[in-house]
C-alpha cells in the first residue's frame, strides 16, 4: 500500500523578553516610551485589583472571584494590540483585558458581588459580559466577527479562553466556523497549564495548543504569555490578519500563579517547587527589569504609579460597597420565569420571611 504526504504544517513560538531579560532588539515593537510605560501600569493595576478583591472575598464582602495573578501580561499585551472599535469577548478571569479596554474596576467588584449591574458595559466599549460556561465565548466572538465582515466594517473579535476550554467541542466549533466563513476574529488562548486542577498532559495529547487551529484551516502561533512585548507583537499581528478575514488562534505560554479561584487551593494539586519556579518568571518583573534598563522606570516613576493606583481602586472599592445600597437579593427569584414554580415561590417566601415583595 503506497502513501504519500499530502500536507505538512509548522508552528511557530515567538518570544521577545525572555525570563533572564535577554531582548530580541529586532522584535521590539513600535511603542512610545508612553505606551510601554503604560503597559506596565495596567499590568501593575490589575495584579492590585486581583489582590484586593481576594482579601475582600476573604472577608466575605466579595463572592467567589477568579484572580488572574500571573497572566497579566497575556491579557494587557493583547488588549492593548485592539483598536478602540474591536470587539473584546471575555471568559470570567479577563479583568486585565477589561480593565485595558476601560471597564471600570468597580464594575468588575460588582459582578462578583452578585449585582448585574456589573456585567452592564460601559456603552462604546465593544465588550461583551464575562462567559462563566467554559468555552461558549469564542462561538459569541465568531458570530461578531463574521457578522463585522458581512457588513464590510473590518472590526474584529478577541475572544480569550484557557487550556481546558480547548478541550470543550465549543472551541472547536468556532475555530471550524472561522476557518469556513473567514471570520474577523482572534482566540487568545491562555494556557495556564492547568484546567482547574488537571493538568496540560492530562487533557491534551498535543504538542501544542496552537496546532488545533490546523484542523480548522487557520493559522495557529505560540507566544510566550508572560513576554508583554512578544504578546502584544504576536496579536498586532494576528488582529491586522483578522481584518482581512485570515482568522488566527494564539497559544499564550502562562502560568496562573493564584487560584483557579477563591474557592478553589491549588496546594492540593501543585507542587510549591513548581510554584517557586513560575515565580521567577512573573511577567511583571521581567517587563520591570527592562524598563529600568532602558531609563524608562525609575524609584519616583514607579511610586507614582503605584500610589495612583491604589488611589483609583482604594475609590474603585469605595465606589462598589455604596452599590449593596441599590442591591435587592430578591432579584435572584425574579425575571427567569413568566410563571414562577411553585417550589421557586416556596423559596422565595423562606429568604423574605413570607413578606410579599
Amino acid at each position: 500500500m503506497s502513501r504519500e504526504d499530502v500536507a505538512q504544517f509548522t508552528v511557530q513560538s515567538v518570544q521577545i523578553l525572555d525570563e533572564d531579560e535577554t531582548v530580541d532588539e529586532e522584535g521590539i515593537p513600535d511603542l512610545t516610551d508612553d505606551e510601554l510605560l503604560e503597559l506596565y501600569a495596567e499590568m501593575k493595576r490589575s495584579r492590585r485589583l486581583d489582590e484586593r478583591a481576594v482579601a475582600l472575598q476573604r472577608r466575605g464582602e466579595l463572592g467567589t472571584y477568579a484572580p488572574a495573578i500571573g497572566q497579566e501580561a497575556a491579557q494587557v499585551g493583547s488588549a492593548f494590540a485592539m483598536a478602540e472599535d474591536d470587539w473584546i469577548v471575555p471568559s470570567f478571569r479577563e479583568q486585565p483585558a477589561l480593565l485595558v479596554r476601560d471597564t471600570p474596576p468597580h464594575k468588575i467588584l460588582w459582578y462578583a458581588m452578585g449585582m448585574e449591574e456589573g456585567a452592564e458595559i460601559p456603552g462604546g466599549n465593544r465588550a461583551l459580559p464575562p462567559a462563566i460556561p467554559i468555552g461558549t465565548q469564542p462561538l459569541h466572538a465568531v458570530g461578531i466577527g463574521w457578522g463585522e465582515s458581512l457588513q464590510d466594517r473590518s472590526n474584529v473579535a478577541v475572544t480569550y479562553f484557557g487550556d481546558g476550554a480547548t478541550s470543550q467541542g465549543d472551541v472547536y466549533e468556532a475555530l471550524n466556523f472561522a476557518g469556513v466563513y473567514d471570520a474577523q476574529t482572534v482566540f487568545v488562548c491562555q494556557n495556564n497549564r492547568y484546567a482547574i486542577s488537571t493538568r496540560l498532559e492530562d487533557q491534551t495529547a498535543a504538542e501544542t495548543l496552537a496546532q488545533k487551529a490546523i484542523a480548522a484551516g487557520i493559522e495557529g502561533i505560540q507566544v510566550d504569555g508572560n513576554d508583554v512585548l512578544g504578546v502584544y507583537a504576536v496579536t498586532r499581528e494576528a488582529i491586522e490578519k483578522a481584518r482581512n478575514g485570515e482568522p488566527v488562534l494564539i497559544e499564550a505560554l502562562t502560568y496562573r500563579r493564584s487560584m483557579h479561584t477563591t474557592s478553589d487551593d491549588p496546594s492540593v494539586y501543585r507542587e510549591s517547587e513548581e510554584e517557586a519556579g513560575w515565580k521567577a518568571r512573573d511577567p511583571i518583573v521581567r517587563y520591570q527589569v527592562f524598563l529600568e534598563e532602558r531609563g524608562l522606570l525609575d524609584e519616583e516613576t514607579k511610586a507614582a504609579i503605584e500610589d495612583r493606583i491604589e488611589s483609583e481602586l482604594s475609590e474603585a472599592i469605595k465606589k462598589a460597597k455604596e452599590g449593596e445600597e441599590i442591591l435587592d437579593q430578591v432579584d435572584m427569584f425574579r425575571h427567569v420565569y413568566d410563571d414562577s414554580p411553585t417550589e421557586l415561590e416556596r423559596q422565595r417566601e423562606a429568604f423574605t420571611g413570607g413578606t410579599d415583595v
